[in-house]
C-alpha cells in the first residue's frame, strides 16, 4: 500500500478579498488590465476559465434560493421584528435592543443582528422584505467568505464545493431567510475563519486582530455560542503559524485583547448605564447584562440551570430534547445539519493522515486543523447542553462542514490512485448515501424516490471508484458528478423545500414533515417531545397548540394573516396537502406559548384598552 504525501497547490494569486486588501507580493494587482472588475471576472491568475463564472453562478444561485419568496414568512420571528420595528422609532431602542420604542425591555439577545435589520428598515420602511433580506444577503456573503477561505491554499473545485455544500444545507437556507440572530452569527465566524487562514500565512499579526474582532462581534450576536470557534482558531495558530513560539504566543495575546475589546465595549456600556436610564436587560434576573451573559444565554444554556427558561418537556437527556454525543443525529438535529458530517469526518481524518509528514507550518493541513476544530467543539458543546438549544443552532457546524467535504473531497480525489485516498473517499461516500436514505426515510411520503435514487447512486460510485482507480477524462469528470450529486440531492431537496415553504414563530424547522415531526423533529403522537392538545412540537410542520413554549413553525405559502405574526387560533386547514405550521399562541388551540403571537382574545384587548392613554407603553 502506497502512502505517498499529497501535495498542496501554493497559493497563486488571490480571491475575492483582493478587492478589497491588495496583497504589495502580487505584482498583478499593479497591472492596468487587472482592475478590480477584470479580476471579479477572470479570478486568480493561472485559474481555468471557467473558476470564476462558475463562482459567480453558485453565488447567484444561493441569491436565488434565499430571496425566492421570502415576503412569504410576513414577521418571521415576531419577537425580533417588533424589536426591528422599535429600533426605527427610537436611537435608544436601537442602541439596547429594546422591545419597544419607549425602552421598557430589551430582547434576550445582543443587539448586533437588530441592527443591520433596523439600518435596512430605517431606509426601505419597516416589511417582511427589509427585515429579511439583509438576512438572505448575509448567507450569500457566507457563501463567498468560505469559498475565498478555503481557495486560499486548495484547488478552486475545493472552493467551490465548500460554498455549494454550506448554500445547501437545509438549516442554513432557514436561517438564511429568517431574522433570528444566527444569520449574521454565521458570517462573522466565517470572516473569522477566512482572517485566520490569512493570519498563518505570514503570521500576520493583524489578520489575526481582524479574526479575533469578528468573533467578539459574534459574541454581541449571540453570546458565548459565538465563542465556540476560539479554541480551533488559537490552537490552529499556536501550531502552524511560520514564526517562533515565542512570537506567536505574543500575536494570540494581541488576539485575545481584541476579542476582548470586540466583544466587551457594548456589554462595558450598558453596565455601566444606570438602570434608570436604560430599559430592563430581557433575560436577566437583576437587570444585569453580565447575568444574562453568564446565566440565561452562557453556561445555565450548558448546566440546564438557566433561570428564566420559558420551559421545556422534560425529555430525557434536558428539558430540551436528549443529549449525547450523537445528538446531531438524532430526530431533532439530523434532517436540520447531519448529511454530510460522516463525510466530513471520514475525508479530514484521511487528509491528516497522508499530510503527517509535511512540515509544521504546512497552510493545508492547518486548514484541516482549523475547520475539524471547528466542527468538532461546536457539535459536542451543543450536543451536551442540557439547557435552552434549538436544532437551527447547529447552522454554527454548517461553514465547517462544508469546508471540510470541499477539501478532502477535492483533495483525495486528486490522489485517488492511492489507495488510502481512494478508500477514505469511497467510504465516505458510501456513508453519505447510507445516511442519506436513512434521513429521507424520516419523511417516508415525501418524493419517496429520492431515496432510492440517493442510494444507488452514491453506493455506485463508490464501488466503481473501488475497481476503477485510473479513470481519465470525460468517464472520470462524469464519475465525479455521480458522487457530487448523490452527496447533495438529499440537503439540496430539504434546502429547496423549506425555501419553498414560509415560516413563523420562534422555533423554525427545514424540510418537510416527517415520521417524528417537523423537519425531523420529536413531535407526532408517541414522540418524546408529545405536545399538547394535537400532539405536534410547536415550532413544526404540524397541528398548532404543542405544548412546547416558543411555538412555532411554517405559514402556507401565500396565507400568511395580514394582521398577525404567528396564525390565527386554532389554524389547521391544509396547504397543498400539508398542515400549516403556525404556532399556538395566546388564545390559541391547546397550550401555545408566550413566543408565538396570535390574535388576543378580546377580554384581553379590552383590558389592554382601558385607561390605555395613561400610560407610555402597553
Amino acid at each position: 500500500m502506497t502512502t505517498d504525501v499529497l501535495p498542496i497547490e501554493p497559493s497563486v494569486g488571490r480571491p475575492l478579498d483582493s478587492l478589497l486588501v491588495p496583497d504589495e507580493h502580487d505584482e498583478h494587482d499593479r497591472l492596468p488590465h487587472h482592475g478590480p472588475v477584470a479580476r471579479l471576472w477572470r479570478g486568480r491568475p493561472g485559474d481555468p476559465p471557467w473558476v470564476r463564472p462558475a463562482l459567480l453562478t453558485l453565488l447567484v444561485g444561493t441569491a436565488v434560493l434565499y430571496l425566492w419568496g421570502l415576503g412569504a414568512s410576513g414577521w418571521a420571528n415576531s419577537f425580533y421584528s417588533g424589536a426591528v420595528q422599535a429600533g426605527t422609532k427610537s436611537w435608544k431602542a436601537f442602541f439596547f435592543g429594546s422591545s419597544d420604542a419607549s425602552n421598557f425591555i430589551t430582547v434576550d439577545k445582543p443587539p448586533a443582528s437588530l441592527w443591520v435589520m433596523e439600518i435596512s428598515a430605517r431606509l426601505f420602511g419597516v416589511n417582511s422584505w427589509s427585515i429579511l433580506v439583509p438576512q438572505a444577503l448575509e448567507g450569500v456573503a457566507s457563501v463567498a467568505v468560505l469559498y475565498a477561505a478555503v481557495r486560499r491554499s486548495f484547488r478552486p473545485g475545493a472552493a467551490l464545493l465548500a460554498g455549494l455544500v454550506l448554500a445547501t444545507t437545509p438549516v442554513a437556507a432557514l436561517m438564511f431567510r429568517y431574522n433570528n440572530p444566527d444569520a449574521l452569527l454565521v458570517l462573522l465566524l466565517s470572516v473569522a475563519a477566512y482572517a485566520t487562514v490569512r493570519a498563518l500565512e505570514r503570521a500576520n499579526t493583524w489578520w489575526l486582530v481582524l479574526a479575533m474582532s469578528a468573533v467578539g462581534t459574534g459574541f454581541i450576536t449571540k453570546m458565548l455560542q459565538a465563542f465556540l470557534v476560539v479554541p480551533a482558531l488559537g490552537l490552529v495558530y499556536l501550531i502552524a503559524a511560520p514564526t517562533p513560539l515565542r512570537r506567536r504566543i505574543v500575536q494570540l495575546g494581541a488576539g485575545a485583547v481584541a476579542l476582548a475589546v470586540s466583544a466587551g465595549w457594548w456589554v462595558a456600556i450598558v453596565q455601566l448605564t444606570p438602570a434608570a436610564d436604560r430599559p430592563y436587560i430581557g433575560g436577566s434576573q437583576d437587570n444585569s447584562v453580565l447575568n444574562l451573559i453568564f446565566g440565561y444565554n452562557g453556561l445555565g444554556r450548558i448546566s440546564g440551570s438557566e433561570s428564566g427558561s420559558v420551559g421545556g418537556t422534560g425529555a430525557t437527556g434536558s428539558r430540551w430534547g436528549p443529549t449525547g454525543l450523537l445528538r446531531f443525529f438524532g430526530s431533532g438535529f439530523g434532517t436540520q445539519i447531519s448529511w454530510l458530517i460522516p463525510a466530513a469526518l471520514i475525508v479530514a481524518l484521511a487528509s491528516l493522515w497522508l499530510w503527517r509528514r509535511l512540515p509544521r507550518t504546512d497552510a493545508g493541513r492547518g486548514a484541516v486543523i482549523l475547520w475539524s476544530g471547528w466542527l468538532i467543539v461546536t457539535v459536542v458543546v451543543i450536543s451536551l447542553a442540557k439547557g435552552i438549544i434549538h436544532p437551527y443552532y447547529s447552522v454554527a457546524a454548517a461553514p465547517a462542514i462544508g469546508a471540510l467535504v470541499g477539501i478532502g473531497a477535492s483533495a483525495l480525489w486528486e490522489k485517488r490512485t492511492n489507495n488510502v485516498a481512494r478508500a477514505a473517499l469511497a467510504a465516505a461516500l458510501a456513508a453519505t448515501a447510507v445516511w442519506s436514505y436513512f434521513l429521507l426515510d424520516r419523511a417516508p411520503t415525501w418524493m419517496p424516490w429520492l431515496r432510492t435514487a440517493v442510494l444507488a447512486l452514491g453506493l455506485g460510485a463508490a464501488l466503481f471508484l473501488v475497481i476503477r482507480p485510473r479513470l481519465r477524462g470525460k468517464v472520470a469528470l462524469a464519475l465525479g458528478a455521480m458522487g457530487v450529486c448523490a452527496a447533495l440531492a438529499g440537503p439540496a431537496a430539504y434546502a429547496i423545500d423549506t425555501a419553498a415553504t414560509a415560516h413563523s414563530g420562534a422555533i423554525p424547522s427545514a424540510g418537510p414533515s416527517t415520521a417524528t415531526g417537523p423537519g425531523g423533529v420529536p413531535g407526532a403522537p408517541g414522540g418524546p417531545f408529545r405536545g399538547g392538545p394535537g400532539g405536534a412540537f410547536a415550532g413544526g410542520r404540524g397541528v398548532t397548540g404543542g405544548q412546547f413554549p416558543g411555538a412555532g413553525g411554517r405559514a402556507p405559502s401565500g396565507s400568511f394573516p395580514p394582521r398577525g405574526f404567528g396564525g390565527p387560533p386554532g389554524a389547521r386547514a391544509a396547504a397543498g396537502g400539508r398542515t400549516p405550521r403556525f404556532g399556538g399562541g395566546l388564545g390559541g388551540a391547546g397550550g401555545g406559548g408566550f413566543l408565538s403571537i396570535s390574535t388576543p382574545g378580546s377580554k384581553l384587548v379590552k383590558a389592554l384598552e382601558a385607561n390605555a392613554s395613561n400610560y407610555t407603553w402597553v
